[in-house]
């Protein structure tokens, strides 16, 4: 593939220094100007990406070069095709990676797509040392196309005018844009695990045109535009998806409580024969006609309450696993097959598919890139396979879910405990690590296997369709 579209890569120098707000802002601004914009987000990252979704009305891809070979990168950024401009959200800091020398950053995707860079500076409290930092950033990677700065939270006048004068003296580096400290509410309210989700934010829109609010009246735009387009022409290796031959019907859950789903790891199924039907255990009356069912992350701490309630959808989630009835589970599915949640002083009732008792922390029990080395027999992968995600939660098994059900080992991470991820228990298969599609292929291939199986265990099967 030949990368011809005017791109932008927005990094920071750490979380929580405004890039969020100024990639949102970018996309619904220049969307507004009549800009056709792909966004797509660096890492694993579920909840930004679906913000960038719905400030562009294109569906937002990760792009992370950890999770994810040089292909399976091109064949994602396939998706700019036809629009005006290719916009990258960065995460964490510009050079931060898995290791001391920055591997696999958003330094690193930048350089991959040929992209420029955009760096968004939190001057809070600072004035030439703002100079000092965007020069160390010019110097540490000098291949890096760092084409622009954005001050954000600027205080006042004065200061923005002297940290301006400074970083462009300094580094030559024009600062093309420099926000005030925002007053009044939060457009962009966090939790524990990041912002709100775009699905649960009771003002989504409003709170996206507020960020382009600010984002037009600060940043000069038509400099970014230009920046942008100032782009050699890049080849990226594409890698193709094979259709399967499997057809059966797997049903995911999809509402508010569950919403973390790499837009991959859906394509890898359909890819492979199988049809995706969306059920929400919150709303949902049963579980319909599936051949496997698979479980996302998402909230369920936040909607327990609600989940619990729903007795009726939980009792036929069990039911059809007492059926033998594949499920694979990552994160907040394992929390909502568990016997019960507990969040806070209250203990909430889920599914009771595993014997098992969650609990709500205050911090987190894992963060970061997981990979499991498959040590014992299961069904769904060879013994001998490599799974490589991510993890983020705040949960803990404080009862049931003993080393002794596992079958994975954690080589990096943390899973549930005492180096080890992945309760398969029959047919279900629960666990904290969220996989990525591209980085195990094996997973949508050994899901759909049991899938296919327990179809044609079954006289009048789901997978009697088309």
């Amino acid at each position: 593939m030949q990368l011809r579209t005017p791109r932008l890569v927005v990094a920071g120098l750490s979380g929580d220094g405004g890039k969020t707000l100024v990639s949102l802002g970018l996309c619904r601004a220049l969307a507004d100007r009549g800009r056709v914009i792909q966004a797509f987000k660096k890492g694993p990252d579920y909840i930004d990406a679906a913000w960038l979704a719905a400030a562009t009305g294109r569906p937002c891809r990760n792009l992370d070069p950890y999770l994810m070979e040089v292909g399976a990168i091109g064949r994602a950024v396939t998706a700019a095709v036809g629009a005006d401009l290719l916009l990258v959200e960065g995460n964490r800091g510009l050079f931060d990676g898995v290791d001391a020398a920055g591997s696999h950053s958003t330094a690193t995707l930048a350089k991959l797509l040929g992209a420029p860079v955009i760096l968004v500076v939190n001057v809070t409290k600072m004035t030439r040392t703002a100079a000092a930092v965007v020069l160390g950033c010019i110097y540490l990677e000098s291949d890096l196309n760092l084409v622009g700065v954005i001050l954000n939270r600027v205080g006042t006048d004065r200061q923005e005018r002297v940290v301006r004068e400074a970083i462009e003296t300094a580094t030559g580096v024009p600062v093309v844009g420099a926000i005030p400290r925002l007053q009044g509410e939060d457009p962009l309210p966090d939790r524990h695990l990041g912002l709100v989700t775009a699905v649960e934010h009771p003002r989504r829109d409003e709170a996206i045109e507020r960020a382009a609010a600010v984002v037009a009246e600060y940043v000069d735009l038509e400099r970014i535009e230009a920046l942008s387009a100032s782009v050699p022409e890049v080849a990226l290796e594409v890698s193709d998806v094979l259709p399967g031959r499997a057809r059966v019907t797997i049903g995911y859950f999809s509402d508010p409580a569950f919403s973390f789903y790499y837009p991959e790891n859906l394509e890898s199924l359909e890819a492979a024969g199988a049809r995706l039907v969306a059920v929400s255990p919150s709303c949902g009356s049963a579980v319909p006609d599936l051949d496997g069912l698979y479980i996302g992350g998402g909230f369920p701490e936040v909607h327990a309450a609600r989940l619990a309630d729903n007795r009726g959808f939980a009792q036929s989630v069990k039911d059809r696993v007492d059926d033998g009835l594949p499920v694979y589970a990552e994160c907040g599915g394992l929390m909502y097959l568990a016997r019960e949640l507990r969040v806070g002083e209250v203990v909430h009732p889920m599914a009771g598919v595993l014997d098992l008792a969650v609990v709500q922390t205050d911090r987190p029990q894992g963060h970061g890139y997981e990979t499991v080395v498959i040590d014992r027999e299961n069904p769904f992968y060879p013994v001998g396979t490599e799974l490589k995600g991510h993890e983020f939660h705040y949960s803990m098994i404080s009862s049931g879910g003993d080393a002794a059900g596992t079958v994975g080992e954690v080589t990096r991470g943390s899973g549930i405990g005492s180096g080890r991820d992945g309760i398969v228990a029959g047919q279900v298969w629960a666990s904290y690590l969220h996989v990525h599609a591209s980085a195990s292929p094996d997973w949508a291939t050994g899901f759909l296997a049991q899938a296919v199986t327990h179809a044609a265990d079954h006289t009048q099967p789901a997978a009697a369709w088309g």
